[in-house]
């Protein structure tokens, strides 16, 4: 039988590594649960949570084109994602606040003019500590 990517199997873990363990799938496959696929809580040592021999439910995550299997126990219960409704601030254009979305031509003129003031304030300031406009001290 081949074991194709999202399967749900049952196996029993052969072998436990400080990254993960090893569980022995059907039809003498072998494949790798990650330490950080074992529980969707922070695990430490994977001892904790997993002996040699235990039975396990795991999802098949990749097959590698080189014979490895990458499995999980953590996404073995997990529901399909759907897709998201937009939220009803998103449908109507405006934001949060309450203000109708303001064009991109409005919002560049915007920031034009912003960023002309703050230029003309910062020449000022520094034409004022140079000396102003007059000759070269020396």
């Amino acid at each position: 039988m081949a074991i194709e990517t999202g399967a749900k199997l049952s196996g029993k873990v052969s072998g436990i590594t400080k990254f993960g363990a090893f569980v022995d799938l059907e039809g003498g496959e072998t494949g790798l649960v990650h330490i950080s696929e074992v529980s969707s809580d922070y695990v430490n040592d994977i001892h904790d949570i997993l002996a040699v021999g235990d039975t396990v439910n795991v999802k098949v995550l990749t097959v590698g084109d080189d014979g490895k299997i990458s499995l999980s126990i953590r996404r073995y219960d997990e529901q399909p994602r759907q897709k998201r409704k937009p939220r009803d601030n998103q449908r109507s254009g405006k934001h949060q606040n309450g203000q109708k979305k303001q064009d991109f031509d409005a919002l560049m003129n915007n920031f034009l003019k912003d960023s002309d003031a703050r230029l003309s304030s910062l020449k000022r300031n520094l034409d004022g500590k140079r000396g102003g406009r007059g000759g070269r001290r020396s």
